[in-house]
């Protein structure tokens, strides 16, 4: 069985865990640069820079990606390369460096998807109060403008969003992702509702500036709960969408207002103490039409029905697979994600992450050798396909990621490449996972 014809085969990356090169051609300061400098939240002490020197060489990591066959590569761009900043001056250099790079992915067959944020907030932005501050979805639309205006003849696929839960929840209310704050709840929901008309201004400012039509999208952190069994289908998928006080970790605060034009009511009553001011028109803004929906998936959760009718989560067997990130292996979550949020969103899916940190090294024939993510992709892309048979409309699928890379907090500690990266030496061998997705591609799931 294979997946449909034009399925988009990719991998993914982002510009913070990749490019290195942070002080270079007039790059501003991240809020991760200086959360690394200062306020040792990565393990080790590490940083992202120099990371895996992609600012130098892109052209070998294109090679590379041809070697492998990808069709479609997710990248992400460095707000303050564009707009060291955050607004007003634009740094040249740093577009350049983009130009570059997109026109020689199109040169080599690879389509480009740009992500516009992926957590490198400006620093300069930070010190204005950062996402607090009432104009931050006005610096987002004018960087969004700025960086369509110059690319969009070349690219065509976008995603304005690349997992706010993250940025928000982890960088301010837990704080071990920078910006490293432990907000209250009312600000941590003002925050996210600023994210939220971020969104909706950055798509209004794309498709103004843009040189030909765009395919836009979001692509949030998916929280997915899968049923035990199919009797348990309806219990599974209310809790996929049910909003918990406490935390902004769930799936609809973030994706009703996007797509329906509202928070959810659950939701409402969940934060009810802690709502941030909403405008009249703030649900217009953001209920901005968009193209698709990325899904960034890599575990979930089980749940059943207890004898008393309620949500019953089941847990992990004992032994039971596990990711070097200590995530359970959920394969079903790649059918039952697209699934649910298909049924309650009606737009066209793409699977913008999926992937597994592993315990590689190079062997002694020189080889990398990781048969457990081998294992891992055939299991996910399977149920992947079992969706779409289903009648999920899923266009794509993007490796997370490319290449070995700075992973946050864990700095250079964990493995999600399917090419290892010697930090040292940047020497980058392609592992037995990225030959094996080079026949997956070519075969076109056949493989399988």
């Amino acid at each position: 069985m294979k997946f449909p014809d034009h399925f988009i085969w990719g991998t993914s990356t982002s510009s913070y865990q990749i490019e290195g090169a942070v002080n270079e051609d007039g790059r501003g300061s991240s809020v991760w640069d200086e959360a690394c400098r200062y306020q040792s939240i990565v393990q080790d002490g590490r940083s992202g820079d120099p990371a895996c020197d992609h600012y130098h060489r892109w052209a070998e990591d294109i090679g590379i990606m041809k070697e492998i066959g990808v069709q479609a590569y997710r990248m992400s761009i460095s707000w303050p390369r564009i707009l060291p900043d955050g607004t007003s001056k634009i740094n040249q250099k740093g577009l350049d460096f983009y130009l570059r790079l997109v026109e020689e992915l199109v040169k080599n067959g690879v389509t480009p998807y740009i992500t516009l944020f992926h957590w490198d907030f400006p620093y300069a932005l930070y010190r204005k109060g950062g996402m607090l501050n009432d104009e931050s979805p006005d610096w987002f639309a004018e960087y969004a403008g700025i960086v369509t205006e110059k690319l969009s003849t070349l690219v065509s696929h976008w995603i304005t969003l690349n997992e706010p839960q993250c940025y928000i929840d982890l960088g301010h209310r837990i704080g071990f992702h920078a910006p490293g704050l432990t907000l209250p709840m009312n600000e941590v929901l003002r925050a996210a509702h600023n994210m939220l008309l971020a969104h909706g201004k950055m798509v209004m400012a794309m498709r103004a500036a843009a040189k030909q039509p765009l395919k836009i999208g979001i692509a949030p952190a998916c929280m997915v709960v899968c049923p035990e069994n199919e009797k348990d289908t309806a219990l599974a998928r209310n809790e996929t969408f049910r909003v918990k006080a406490g935390t902004t970790f769930n799936n609809t605060w973030w994706l009703d207002p996007v797509f329906l034009g509202s928070y959810p009511e659950d939701g409402l009553r969940a934060y009810e103490k802690d709502l941030p001011p909403i405008g009249a028109d703030d649900m217009k803004i953001i209920h901005q039409p968009i193209d698709f929906l990325g899904q960034n998936i890599y575990h979930g959760t089980v749940v059943r029905k207890s004898a008393d009718g309620r949500a019953e989560y089941v847990a992990p067997k004992a032994g039971g697979e596990m990711t070097d990130m200590g995530w359970n292996v959920v394969p079903q979550s790649l059918y039952w994600g697209p699934k649910f949020f298909y049924e309650r969103y009606r737009k066209p899916i793409i699977i913008s992450e999926n992937g597994m940190a592993n315990l590689d090294w190079v062997s002694a024939d020189g080889k990398v050798h990781d048969p457990q993510r081998i294992e891992f992709m055939r299991r996910y892309i399977r149920e992947n396909l079992r969706a779409i048979q289903d009648g999920v409309d899923v266009r794509g699928y993007f490796y997370w990621s490319l290449l070995d890379n700075f992973e946050w907090e864990r700095g250079y500690t964990k493995r999600f490449g399917l090419v290892y990266v010697d930090y040292e030496t940047q020497q980058r061998p392609i592992k037995d996972s990225g030959r094996w997705y080079h026949d997956l591609i070519v075969s076109n799931g056949e493989i399988l």
